[in-house]
């Protein structure tokens, strides 16, 4: 019976495919199967590779060189995560998958751009217990109707036996304006206790080894404040990892979620 019901699953599979074929996620051209990229357009991503600082993963190749494979900005400060890995460069190229994942309901995005973030982030994966997306606030998130990142985390997630998916261990509590043109201290206060841990969660969070999730890394303000509140309630230690990142560390403001 079982098989009787994979047959029709798959029946029914192919006729939706040859309904409606399967097109590549950017251009449109169709492809072997859903959810991917034809070879002309996979060819125009800008993958990170070694060498990239080993604090905001920016390429070194296209900022200046420190000792300890940081980048010089990052040498002078360090961000307050650990260490970060981003699968490509954020460009015209990759902005359109993310967007379109964001903003358009292209949800078939998101398997393609976890399994990118798979192989960049391999090391911080396998060497971590939790996986956290950065939260949405609870306006957005009925907006939009899911959190992008949440949607990445779960991808990631299935693939790791030895993380566990945890999508609610930080809440957006305020829902933060723009803060780009706001001097540091403006903007400090505008995101104090925007983002945190809730109560009944801070006792899990001591000793966890977290690896943060988003789509998009810019200036890291927001992946900054999401790892400082991780922290502060004891994680062991916190890591970022994204599917895309500008190629050099922006001065700081928020990135809009």
């Amino acid at each position: 019976m079982k098989s009787f019901f994979a047959a029709l699953r798959h029946l029914g599979g192919g006729i939706v495919n040859v309904a409606l074929p399967p097109s590549c996620m950017a251009c449109g051209a169709e492809t072997a199967q859903a959810g991917l990229l034809c070879s002309a357009c996979f060819s125009k991503i800008a993958f990170i590779s070694d060498p990239c600082c080993d604090a905001c993963g920016v390429p070194l190749t296209a900022t200046g060189f420190a000792q300890r494979g940081l980048c010089t900005d990052c040498e002078q400060e360090h961000p307050v995560w650990r260490r970060s890995r981003g699968a490509f460069i954020y460009d015209d190229f990759s902005r359109r998958l993310i967007l379109g994942l964001k903003y358009q309901d292209r949800t078939e995005n998101a398997l393609f751009l976890a399994t990118q973030m798979r192989r960049a982030g391999t090391e911080l994966l396998l060497n971590a217990d939790w996986i956290v997306p950065v939260p949405l606030h609870r306006s957005r998130l009925w907006h939009r109707r899911y959190n992008q990142a949440a949607l990445l985390a779960k991808y990631l997630a299935r693939n790791y036996r030895n993380l566990n998916f945890k999508p609610d261990i930080l809440k957006r509590a305020r829902n933060t304006r723009s803060l780009a043109s706001m001097p540091a201290r403006q903007r400090a206060e505008m995101m104090k206790e925007a983002i945190l841990v809730p109560a009944r969660h801070r006792q899990a969070v001591k000793g966890r080894r977290i690896v943060l999730i988003d789509d998009v890394l810019t200036t890291g303000a927001t992946a900054g404040m999401c790892a400082q509140v991780l922290l502060e309630a004891g994680a062991a230690s916190v890591d970022v990892l994204v599917a895309a990142r500008t190629s050099r560390r922006l001065p700081e403001r928020n990135e809009d979620q």
